[in-house]
């Protein structure tokens, strides 16, 4: 299909090997996209995101929901679990979330201080990312995902490229 264009310019996600990460975005919007997960513990569950993978708290309604965010569209809705079912529903909850290569480590090391067996990673993927996997304590699986640099003419860039990808201003790719 050639219909793609470069829109890089509308992602909250910083670009390039020493990228910067955005502070926490504090702005009440209409969400285009969020995850919704069950709990038995909020106060836990909350400590752990807030503590160990950088969200803050947007908002909290006591015994019913706790609204979490790190970037503009990284949001997350705590929210207590009804019964057994719903804990088996946290378990099979997989989440990625960007971040920048400079994140990994740190979020890694607070999540094991807080749960040491709770972080896979970090390891590079075949799709140019660098990844750790974390089990917060309510059973999700989160995946925190960073671009790696990419190289076009690398076996990477080239795979890509055969599928019709390009980097951006490549004329191969059209318009970018």
């Amino acid at each position: 299909m050639t219909d793609y264009f470069n829109a890089f310019e509308i992602s909250p996600v910083p670009d390039g090997p020493d990228a910067v990460a955005p502070d926490p975005f504090l702005g009440i919007y209409a969400m285009p996209m969020f995850v919704k997960i069950p709990t038995r513990d909020l106060r836990a569950s909350t400590d752990f995101w807030v503590r160990g993978l950088g969200f803050v708290d947007l908002f909290s309604v006591p015994g019913q929901i706790v609204h979490l965010r790190r970037w503009a569209f990284q949001d997350v809705l705590l929210v207590p679990a009804d019964d057994d079912a719903a804990g088996s529903a946290a378990s099979t909850t997989q989440v990625f979330i960007s971040c920048v290569l400079g994140q990994l480590q740190s979020v890694a090391d607070a999540c094991r201080e807080l749960s040491p067996d709770s972080v896979t990673g970090p390891y590079d993927t075949a799709w140019r990312t660098r990844d750790i996997s974390v089990i917060t304590p309510e059973g999700a699986h989160v995946t925190f995902t960073a671009a790696t640099p990419f190289t076009p003419d690398s076996d990477v860039g080239r795979d890509f490229a055969s599928v019709g990808i390009f980097a951006p201003g490549d004329s191969e790719g059209g318009p970018q």
